[in-house]
């Protein structure tokens, strides 16, 4: 179908992560197209010049270029499970805002000649904030998952990752099970199949991918 939208996406970033799951989740058809971020296709710097991903151009034209812009998007269509009941923007700016500046400098000290251990005790401080939620609950704002919690796995999710054998033995048993959760759900497993990078004259791929 081409009028369906177009996602321009990276598999391993968070930010696009997240987008993928609330777009699969409200049943948004798209057409997806990989981008190799060392080599971003001329398509995607005409739509956004930003040129960062995710990016949804639709059928009309309309860019939307923000990764929560895009889950509110396609969760006010049609949000089945009841996410944005279950938003917190508060928290949610904390993660891509002080948590975002510490899981960067943590990940990539090189590049930011910043010192790791220094960062990865501010982002565990952070974490044992969310630890105090999820001590009494399965989810950030309740039982059940919603955007807050799509939002800011992925980036915990990169944080847990940077040193596994380090996270694993933190005190933080709720953010833990937490993201074991997530990381073992059905909806995460869909949205990290392996796609080539997009090039002008491929064929449409589908976003869900079958």
């Amino acid at each position: 179908m081409r009028n369906r939208p177009i996602l321009y996406s990276f598999r391993r970033c968070p930010y696009a992560m997240r987008a993928r799951m609330a777009l699969l989740i409200s049943g948004t058809a798209c057409h997806i197209r990989e981008v190799k971020l060392s080599r971003k296709p001329d398509a995607l710097i005409a739509a956004s010049p930003k040129a960062t991903v995710p990016v949804i151009v639709q059928s009309d034209g309309s860019v939307i270029e923000e990764s929560l812009a895009i889950m509110r998007w396609s969760l006010a269509r049609n949000d089945p499970e009841g996410w944005l009941e279950r938003e917190d923007r508060d928290l949610i700016e904390a993660n891509d805002g002080p948590f975002k500046h510490h899981l960067d400098r943590y990940k990539y000290p090189d590049r930011h000649a910043s010192d790791p251990a220094e960062h990865r005790a501010a982002g565990l401080a952070m974490l044992q904030l969310l630890e105090l939620r999820l001590a009494t609950r399965r989810n950030l704002c309740g039982d059940r998952r919603g955007i807050t919690d799509i939002a800011i796995f992925p980036f915990v999710r990169q944080f847990a990752e940077t040193d596994r054998t380090w996270f694993d033995i933190q005190p933080l048993p709720g953010v833990q099970a937490w993201l074991r959760d997530h990381l073992q759900s059905d909806l995460f497993d869909a949205i990290m199949a392996r796609l080539d990078p997009w090039q002008p004259g491929d064929a449409p791929i589908d976003f869900p991918t079958s």
